[in-house]
């Protein structure tokens, strides 16, 4: 069993109560690690390490361009070893190995990326008669920002909340979640390399009194969320304590468009990645497939002979191309949402069931679902999991009426030869990201996020520092001349 500890005004500690919470290995159903399970008390103290950073530390004094290199630093002690971040990662929350050991690298290009930008901070001179006050306008860093990542990608997700914060000059307190705590932790190990001043991030652990505690703290300027929309719906009133900012990137279903002109072998491998990569496990999967009915039988043949043949298996495999699901709640609601679906009419093409040379892990099979029309909870809910629903269209009108019949509105994906209608969905379907000929793809420069119960905000991208910054305008007398007399009319 390895035991983590908190991090906290730069020291490792645990719980005041000295509870712990055990971590579950999903692929093999044993206890492996613990996390402290902090209470109010340990909140404040982080809380008020990051404020007294902030406000009497040097981190907000130093220039864009030393908080910059501290950034850098970051990002090389992240590379200095992916395979512990990987293999930390896919032990806790059962992602493949051979993808959280890339996404480890790729991680610390998020760090340089927003360490470019931490130097491009800027306010505004706007342009004013010789005889007016010259203004000026300038960024500044809010303070306390707590930053709340889920279980699946938090490593990315953190450093989409924490590049962008520490650039402009702001102070962290991260909490993970308490399901799987154990790659943050140790990516907090790796980055203590890199000598930022103690306070200026901080690592909680635990559960829901953690939660509450940080997210009505009234210390903290500023709140961004990735999680689900239950949770969401209880930060934002614990918000009424501090008015924080809050930002809220939530769940998804997201839809994926086919016309009958798409490349057929393009379609199905975008399909697969979108919706059984990371067993499913993503807020951007294309768990909706809306097929042009003269395609329909055709790609839906080639995706279940595909499904059926995705090697399920040991995640630290590098054979392995689809691990377990990271907790046995997961599992268990699939499987309750399923049996409801086919109730409603839903029928099961593949998958839809453990498999069964697994006697341990909570390992689900790859599914498709045929839906005659959107009314199946399959089609509405987010699962998390390797579920595919599948529906067929006719027309333009009818795929867009399909596509926009959520209440989610994250992701979604196009697939057609012609461009023109390519743009024409792109902008009229609800989300904040699509991909058209693709899916999974993103990179750092481009921002994400969703509306509707999907969350709102951005996260990533050239503005994502803007974020983290409160606008000071300031106005400077150039005549020389003594204020007027206010009770002269003039």
């Amino acid at each position: 069993m390895k035991n983590y500890e908190m991090y906290i005004d730069g020291q490792w500690c645990t719980a005041s109560n000295n509870e712990n919470i055990v971590s579950i290995n999903p692929a093999t159903e044993e206890p492996w690690a613990t996390f402290s399970n902090a209470t109010a008390d340990d909140v404040d103290r982080a809380v008020t390490a990051a404020n007294t950073a902030f406000e009497h530390g040097e981190w907000r004094k130093l220039s864009g361009t030393q908080r910059g290199q501290y950034l850098k630093k970051i990002a090389d002690c992240v590379r200095s070893n992916p395979e512990l971040l990987g293999q930390t990662e896919t032990t806790d929350t059962g992602k493949l190995f051979r993808e959280t050991r890339w996404q480890a690298n790729n991680v610390a290009g998020f760090y340089d990326f927003f360490a470019g930008q931490a130097d491009k901070i800027k306010g505004d001179v706007p342009v004013t008669a010789d005889n007016a006050p010259l203004i000026l306008t300038m960024r500044e860093p809010l303070g306390v920002v707590a930053a709340i990542v889920p279980w699946n990608s938090q490593l990315h997700l953190a450093a989409v909340k924490l590049g962008p914060a520490l650039a402009a000059g702001n102070t962290i307190v991260l909490k993970p979640s308490e399901q799987a705590s154990a790659a943050v932790l140790e990516f907090t190990r790796m980055i203590e390399k890199a000598g930022l001043p103690s306070g200026v991030i901080n690592v909680v652990t635990g559960g829901a009194e953690c939660g509450q505690a940080l997210t009505s703290h009234p210390l903290v300027r500023r709140i961004s969320f990735t999680g689900g929309v239950e949770t969401a719906r209880k930060i934002i009133p614990a918000t009424r304590n501090n008015i924080a900012r809050l930002s809220l990137e939530l769940g998804g279903k997201s839809p994926v468009i086919v016309f009958d002109d798409a490349n057929i072998d393009s379609v199905v491998n975008g399909v697969i990645a979108g919706i059984f990569a990371a067993t499913g496990q993503s807020c951007a999967a294309g768990s909706r497939l809306l097929l042009h009915e003269n395609i329909y039988d055709i790609v839906v043949e080639k995706l279940v002979e595909r499904a059926k043949n995705i090697r399920i298996g040991d995640p630290m495999d590098d054979n392995t191309q689809m691990g377990p699901l990271a907790t046995l709640r997961q599992r268990e609601n699939i499987e309750r949402i399923l049996k409801q679906s086919v109730a409603m009419g839903a029928k099961i093409l593949c998958g839809g069931s453990r498999p069964k040379a697994f006697n341990k892990g909570w390992y689900f099979e790859p599914t498709i679902v045929e839906c005659v029309d959107q009314s199946p909870t399959v089609v509405q809910e987010e699962l998390f999991g390797p579920v595919l629903s599948v529906l067929r269209f006719k027309t333009e009108s009818e795929a867009l009426e399909m596509a926009n019949a959520s209440r989610f509105a994250f992701a979604g994906g196009i697939f057609t030869r012609d461009i023109a209608r390519a743009i024409r969905f792109a902008r009229r379907v609800k989300a904040g990201r699509l991909w058209v000929n693709t899916y999974r793809v993103t990179s750092a420069q481009v921002p994400f996020g969703g509306s509707k119960d999907s969350g709102y905000g951005r996260e990533s991208g050239l503005d994502a520092i803007n974020d983290f910054t409160d606008i000071k305008s300031i106005f400077i007398d150039t005549t020389g001349e003594p204020v007027a007399d206010p009770f002269v009319m003039r």
